[in-house]
């Protein structure tokens, strides 16, 4: 697909061979290879499937041709990539360019490409404001974090991916007095399970609701979803709180860890954790992940650390206004 007429006159140069054009849904693995290549070379690891990515680009208000943006090299390979998405009010920038391609200016160019059509689509967000967009970086991506400083961007947020190495099974959970957990069961009603998850989250950064259709979606839909893998803490008949677990990239992975405020402080969280790394181990897992907002306000971090759970991984939000929010503050 073809670039409109606007934004090839505002691209940065590319370097000679290189050009731009739309992705294809027939890109698909293309542009998971050169996520998980960069991922590969920062920490040594994936970070996504096909499945993952395919969730996003079908998200409510996503659009491959008009919202993303592929860099080919002479060779023809994607070899940079970049999308902008709409969440929680604001615009989110992705710009990944492969570890062999780094400063020859494609994200410099990707990134002003989903600045641009922020600025386009700012008529979708709140009219109160404030009208910001938003960009990550790995904590060792120096180049990345240069790029965003330049353009005028700071770091607002952390959020670190965790993981344990079981070298014995785990501790047997303490479930408080009266809590039973099962499992969720194959075509299960998953509504009240995403209102714990909804209202565990309230209390996490900028707090907004989940919407459930696109959440029931998102995970029914993506890759490796096991409902025997859904823990589900019951106190009689009120759901206390929920660990729903998961494959991710084929690494065992704790997905969402909900609970709720009258059965926080009392070992539950513990105890969910516990129950998946148990349930992991029986598998033959060994490894198991999950990720976490760094500065999280429910004190997030320090039970995944007592639960022998260490930083791997860190994510670095940045942001800045949009350009007609910086000229009303001018």
């Amino acid at each position: 697909m073809a670039l409109r007429k606007s934004e090839m006159e505002n691209i940065t140069p590319l370097p000679s061979g290189y050009t731009l054009r739309r992705p294809t849904s027939d890109d698909l693995e293309a542009v998971t290879d050169l996520i998980n290549a960069c991922s590969i070379d920062e920490y040594g690891l994936p970070d996504i499937t096909a499945g993952d990515l395919r969730s996003d680009w079908q998200q409510p208000g996503f659009d491959l041709a008009t919202d993303a943006w592929a860099v080919l090299a002479p060779q023809g390979q994607i070899i940079a990539y970049a999308d902008l998405i709409k969440e929680h009010g604001h615009f989110f920038a992705f710009v990944r360019t492969h570890p062999a391609h780094i400063g020859q200016g494609m994200a410099t160019a990707l990134l002003g490409l989903a600045e641009a059509r922020a600025g386009e689509r700012e008529n979708e967000l709140p009219p109160e404001g404030p009208h910001i967009i938003r960009a990550f970086t790995t904590g060792v991506n120096q180049s990345g974090q240069r790029l965003l400083e330049q353009r005028g961007y700071r770091a607002i947020r952390y959020f670190w991916q965790m993981k344990i190495t079981l070298t014995d099974a785990p501790p047997i959970p303490a479930w408080p007095a009266g809590t039973v957990v099962r499992t969720l069961a194959p075509g299960e009603d998953m509504q009240p399970i995403h209102q714990v998850v909804d209202e565990a989250f309230r209390d996490h950064w900028e707090p907004e609701p989940i919407d459930f259709t696109e959440w029931e979606q998102r995970w029914r839909e993506r890759a490796g979803f096991d409902p025997s893998l859904w823990f589900i803490a019951l106190d009689g008949t009120e759901i206390a709180g929920v660990a729903l677990c998961r494959y991710r990239v084929r690494v065992a992975w704790v997905g969402q860890l909900a609970v709720r405020r009258p059965w926080r402080k009392q070992g539950l969280g513990l105890a969910l954790l516990q129950h998946a790394f148990s349930e992991f181990y029986r598998r033959g897992e060994r490894e198991i992940g999950l990720g976490v907002d760094a500065q999280n306000l429910t004190g997030a971090t320090r039970l995944y650390e007592k639960a022998g759970m260490r930083v791997f991984k860190q994510y670095d939000t940045y942001e800045k206004p949009l350009r007609s929010t910086m000229k009303e503050q001018a």
